[in-house]
């Protein structure tokens, strides 16, 4: 089998998925302090119907800003109780870091549209 630059020698996965990133608060603060692209987590929970009308749309824009921006899922109710400084009061929450901090959220449900025009002012 040939590799290219877009395949990972070892397990043979995408270096250029474009999905978001199923991750843990952990994982999220390890990219937060090391990410060069803004990072863009979205918090939501399944039992949450708005959080899960949103997903196809966070996807969408994760497709359409791949390479530009580093886009995670954390399930708030897996969340409860990890250490972290991020404060999530309501979901569906989408927060953009850049150089290690917090620069914007929103909450509540938006199309892919509307998230992008968003993010579009912070990369």
């Amino acid at each position: 089998m040939s590799y290219t630059a877009e395949h990972c020698q070892s397990c043979e996965a995408s270096l250029l998925d474009t999905k978001p990133l199923n991750a843990n608060l952990a994982i999220v603060e390890y990219f937060i302090k090391t990410s060069d692209l803004p990072v863009v987590v979205d918090f939501w929970a399944p039992w949450c119907g708005p959080c899960i009308s949103m997903a196809p749309h966070f996807e969408t824009t994760a497709r359409t800003l791949s390479l530009q921006a580093q886009f995670l899922k954390v399930n708030n109710d897996d969340a409860q109780g990890q250490d972290s400084n991020i404060v999530i009061t309501n979901i569906p929450a989408v927060l953009v870091f850049k150089n290690g901090k917090e620069i914007d959220r929103f909450t509540g449900l938006r199309s892919s549209k509307q998230i992008i025009k968003w993010l579009e002012k912070h990369i």
